[in-house]
């Protein structure tokens, strides 16, 4: 999945020198400090690893946005 670099209105974005490249932050994190960052949208995952991801943001942080108990993606 590729991802466009983030652009923000903030004016503090403009101090930023170059993009930043969001897929090596996430692996820096996971590799320094076991920190996991994923979307349960992300398209190297298989369904079953979808739907994982989904539960435990669910259990950890409740219903997505937008989203009714019982209702779900697709």
């Amino acid at each position: 999945m590729k991802i466009p670099p983030a652009r923000y209105p903030s004016p503090l974005g403009r101090m930023q020198a170059t993009p930043m490249d969001v897929e090596a932050t996430k692996r820096q994190g996971w590799r320094d400090q076991h920190i996991l960052v994923i979307s349960d949208e992300d398209e190297r995952l298989d369904f079953l690893e979808r739907q994982l991801i989904r539960s435990i943001g669910e259990r950890l942080y409740g219903q997505g946005h937008g989203q009714t108990k019982g209702g779900g993606h697709g």
